[in-house]
């Protein structure tokens, strides 16, 4: 099992949470994600990263596989400017490649922020550290163990 899948499950442990990440095979989009697991493609919470430009961090924000990011929506829910997160900035705040970062287990917990449209579901898919690897959560668990605030920022 990679380093990345194990930190995952040991967060969802950590939150009391007897959760299984699967091996799916590989998703590069939410569309094959949920093809994966037979969900529709909504129900795929993606993990989306943006710089903060003014102290370089990463900010998190967990949105709907049907939705996209809307970068100013964003700003402005985080109140700072947002930009690019590059492959490195992600990796080293992180520790997941891009393509399988989840919405938790980071090795610095990020700001984070969760798409209400994801509520609407019993359960949603997210990655599991891995682009092969995504496990099944109730949306609102997702939220509170991902520390992320509910929040208007899809386009």
């Amino acid at each position: 099992m990679s380093k990345s899948v194990a930190r995952v499950r040991r967060a969802l442990a950590g939150a009391g949470l007897d959760i299984e990440p699967i091996e799916t095979g590989n998703a590069t989009t939410a569309q094959m994600a949920a093809d994966l697991v037979g969900c529709d493609v909504a129900q795929i919470a993606k993990s989306i990263m943006f710089r903060d430009e003014s102290s370089g961090d990463a900010i998190l924000f967990v949105t709907s596989g049907a939705n996209q990011v809307d970068l100013a929506a964003a700003g402005t829910v985080a109140g700072v400017p947002l930009g690019r997160a590059d492959a490195a900035l992600i990796r080293a705040q992180t520790g997941f490649a891009i393509g399988g970062v989840s919405p938790v287990g980071h090795l610095t917990p990020p700001r984070a922020f969760f798409d209400p449209h994801l509520l609407r579901f019993d359960e949603v898919w997210a990655a599991a550290g891995t682009p092969r690897h995504l496990f099944g959560i109730a949306p609102g668990r997702l939220m509170e163990i991902s520390g992320a605030q509910r929040a208007d920022f899809t386009a």
